[in-house]
């Protein structure tokens, strides 16, 4: 029952419809558009890399006068195929351990080498040094959680000078909205909750800031759907 002074609500005016069906817009057509930008770049960028170091016969341009974005990408996966390739042999190997002997000599370039060797070690090695599982854990303090990523198992001195009972594992806890960096932390597995949301559902929960959560599907698994409050 609607009192006699009370208003009826306010239908929004046409600004503010289109207002709200432009943010709608942004919101669909943004990250198509910045994820299409930043591959197109990426790939004019490697081809003004590479193709400057084929030879001109090899270059499909000088055929047919046409500037082809990709051509540079096509020849470095293919350069890259090959020098993996190579590396993997006795040769190769061999090659290798004395280029980064002689780089081990050198002061300022060894620096820098390891570091990027660590780094793409990490990022695309494929290895047994992926996360294993997502988890949650009391952090900063008891009664507080938080998503980690168990690593491995400790081992060598942590886990020896550790006063813990039973193993201790290494759990990375990423940062919000940047999951790439973080926190390395050490806890007693007993005290470590495995989840069985994947790594990736994992992940999307921290860059998201907890607003998407993963759901169960009837056959387990789980997927990751915007999160929202009931009225």
């Amino acid at each position: 029952m609607t009192a006699p002074f009370d208003k009826p609500p306010r239908r929004p005016g046409p600004f503010a419809v289109l207002r709200s069906s432009f943010l709608t817009g942004l919101v669909v057509i943004a990250p198509v558009g910045l994820t299409v930008w930043l591959l197109w770049t990426l790939v004019g960028w490697v081809d003004g890399f590479v193709l400057p170091l084929v030879p001109d016969r090899f270059n499909p341009e000088q055929y047919i006068g046409i500037n082809l974005r990709g051509v540079g990408v096509i020849f470095f996966l293919l350069f890259t195929v090959f020098a993996g390739w190579v590396a993997k042999g006795l040769i190769g190997r061999s090659l290798i351990s004395f280029a980064e002997s002689l780089v081990n000599r050198t002061p300022v370039v060894r620096s820098i080498y390891s570091g990027i060797k660590q780094i793409a070690e990490t990022v695309f090695a494929q290895s047994e040094r992926s996360f294993e599982k997502a988890c949650l854990i009391e952090y900063p303090r008891k009664g507080i959680w938080a998503i980690g990523f168990i690593s491995t198992t400790a081992k060598g001195e942590v886990a020896q000078r550790a006063d813990a009972k039973g193993e201790i594992v290494s759990v990375f806890i990423p940062t919000t909205p940047n999951p790439t960096s973080g926190f390395l932390l050490f806890f007693p597995k007993v005290d470590v909750i495995e989840l069985d949301m994947s790594i990736e559902d994992a992940a999307k929960l921290v860059i998201s800031a907890g607003l998407v959560y993963p759901n169960e599907r009837e056959d387990g698994t789980t997927e990751a759907t915007l999160a929202h409050q009931d009225p």
